[in-house]
């Protein structure tokens, strides 16, 4: 296997790295240039590509756990190492860890995931992007218009592939129910209402207070990345922000958003009050032909409530079998198809900016 190791792969007979090329005699050099038509065939016939190396930026984010031990075991995926310049954080692990600089990160990775503190999920995108880095950053992924529009021309100059982490566009739940409002099955949709609750300790509330749209920002940008996906730009959005909770602090913890469209509506809220809150999170689309309601969001349960038989429902209330889900599977998985084939991503460009200039007006920010 040393000419694999010549050729610089990673992983598997495509792979492995070993001494200089100029170091070859020509007995291994002939060797390799077998063994790269080797892979080329074995890749032409359906084998596994190279994994993608990988590695994160931040991992302040309370996703970072999970999706640190998805891309770990992932096939499609070499986890290189994390950079975090907090020392307080890299003494919470994880224990296997190999902590990386800035600088080594962006040398040895293709692909920066980003799963710093909220404020720093733009410039942490930026700068990633602008090493010539693919980048998976987590959501919401900017606090400013400004810095969103950077990374965005960032990406599309560079040909770089931007995933943003909103992983309920995978959800099947929500992409059944979609399919059904965009099929028509449900008839007009005039009405969406959507609720996403979690109960907050101090601690995480003053990182959330941080920014004006308060749980909005943080939680509900999951539900208004996917009302825009359904309903397109609004005509107006007006935010209410209120602060209920009695903990002394400035966020807004009670909060609605009214998005306006032509000929139908959309209410969003989001309050970090509630005990015992998955199970209360819902995503509901109302037609005038019918309804559909996903409720919980995870796992997902969707129903649906027609007034005549459409599709492939009939009349009447039905609960939807959906495909098992899990997190981040669906979602990294078509990171690494857009990364080595050019697969486009289901969201675009036009359309993140779209999400996110609507986002930070249902925050007043």
């Amino acid at each position: 296997m040393e000419s694999f190791k010549a050729l610089g792969f990673v992983g598997g007979p495509c792979s492995a790295r070993s001494k200089s090329s100029a170091l070859l005699s020509r007995r291994a050099a002939v060797k390799a240039a077998l063994a790269l038509a080797s892979c080329a065939a074995w890749r032409a016939f359906g084998g596994p590509a190279a994994p993608i190396r990988v590695g994160f930026l931040g991992k302040g984010y309370s996703h970072f756990k999970d999706k640190y031990a998805f891309l770990k075991n992932s096939p499609n995926y070499q986890l290189v190492g994390v950079c975090e310049e907090d020392a307080s954080l890299r003494r919470s692990g994880p224990e296997d860890v190999r902590w990386l600089s800035r600088a080594e990160l962006f040398r040895e990775v293709e692909l920066v995931v980003v799963e710093s503190g909220l404020a720093e999920h733009g410039p942490h995108a930026l700068a990633a992007l602008r090493a010539g880095k693919h980048v998976h950053v987590e959501k919401p992924p900017s606090a400013l218009r400004g810095e969103f529009r950077a990374i965005l021309k960032a990406a599309e100059t560079r040909k770089l592939v931007l995933q943003v982490g909103y992983m309920w566009r995978y959800n099947p739940g929500f992409n059944r129910a979609m399919e059904a409002a965009r099929q028509g099955w449900l008839g007009e949709v005039y009405l969406v209402r959507a609720t996403m609750n979690t109960l907050n300790g101090a601690e995480a509330r003053r990182e959330w207070a941080r920014f004006p749209g308060g749980a909005m920002f943080e939680q509900g940008s999951h539900l208004i990345d996917a009302v825009v996906r359904l309903l397109g730009v609004p005509s107006r959005v007006t935010p209410f922000l209120k602060r209920t909770g009695r903990f002394g602090d400035t966020l807004a913890d009670n909060t609605l958003a009214v998005l306006e469209y032509p000929r139908s509506m959309a209410l969003v809220t989001s309050a970090p009050l509630q005990p015992n809150a998955g199970p209360q999170r819902f995503f509901e689309i109302l037609g005038t032909q019918g309804t559909a309601k996903v409720g919980p969001l995870e796992p997902p349960t969707l129903s649906l409530d027609l007034g005549e038989a459409a599709g492939p429902y009939v009349k009447g209330r039905q609960e939807v079998p959906l495909p098992t889900y899990r997190r981040y599977v669906d979602e990294f998985d078509a990171l690494a198809r857009s990364i080595r084939e050019g697969e486009p991503l289901p969201v675009s460009l036009q359309r993140e900016w779209d999400i996110q200039k609507t986002l930070l007006s249902a925050c007043g920010m």
